[in-house]
């Protein structure tokens, strides 16, 4: 599959840090990008990824936002998502794009 730079960062960060809890925010601090730029990414390259089946354009998510709840230091809880990996998103091969 090939993928921009800044979607095969965000594939390779989500595939490294995927048994940890990490959220849109988390990803951008890290790679030095917006949190608006790791959604987009997120939305658009990988969980409205289309492949052809039959003829047909299906749908694959490669990953997927997980809510979830977190405490706060202070005690409170704040509701998140998570971006984790699919099945289908594990399976890819990466290439950088022409």
């Amino acid at each position: 599959m090939k993928l921009k730079e800044n979607s095969k960062m965000v594939y390779e960060y989500v595939l490294e840090h995927e048994n940890e809890n990490v959220t849109a925010d988390d990803i951008a601090e890290a790679l030095d990008l917006t949190s608006r730029q790791v959604n987009g990414i997120v939305t658009m390259a990988f969980q409205r990824h289309k492949e052809e089946v039959d003829g047909n354009k299906v749908e694959i998510p490669l990953m997927e936002r997980v809510p979830v709840e977190v405490e706060n230091e202070d005690g409170t809880h704040s509701k998140v998502k998570l971006i984790k990996l699919t099945d289908a998103g594990r399976a890819i091969t990466v290439e950088d794009a022409e």
